[in-house]
C-alpha cells in the first residue's frame, strides 16, 4: 500500500527527528563495544553505516521536498 504525501512527510520528519538520533546512538554503542579499529578500517565502516540507514527508508523520502501532487492548484 502506497503512503499518501502527508503521511510520507510526517514519517520523514519522525525518522529524521527520532529515528536518526536513535540510530546514531545505537551505532555509537555498538562501535564502543569493540576495540578501537585502525583508522583505515574504521572510516569505511562509518561511511557505510552513515549511508545504510537511509536505504530502508528511501521510499519515504522520495518527493517529500516537492509540492503536494494531490493539492488543487
Amino acid at each position: 500500500m502506497a503512503l499518501s504525501y502527508k503521511s510520507r512527510r510526517r514519517w520523514s520528519l519522525f525518522i529524521l527527528l527520532v529515528g536518526m538520533p536513535a540510530y546514531i546512538g545505537f551505532v555509537w554503542w555498538v562501535m564502543s563495544l569493540m576495540e578501537r579499529l585502525p583508522f583505515w578500517v574504521e572510516l569505511p565502516v562509518y561511511i557505510f553505516l552513515g549511508v545504510a540507514w537511509i536505504l530502508p527508508f528511501k521510499f519515504v523520502f522520495i518527493g517529500v521536498g516537492k509540492a503536494d501532487p494531490d493539492a488543487e492548484q
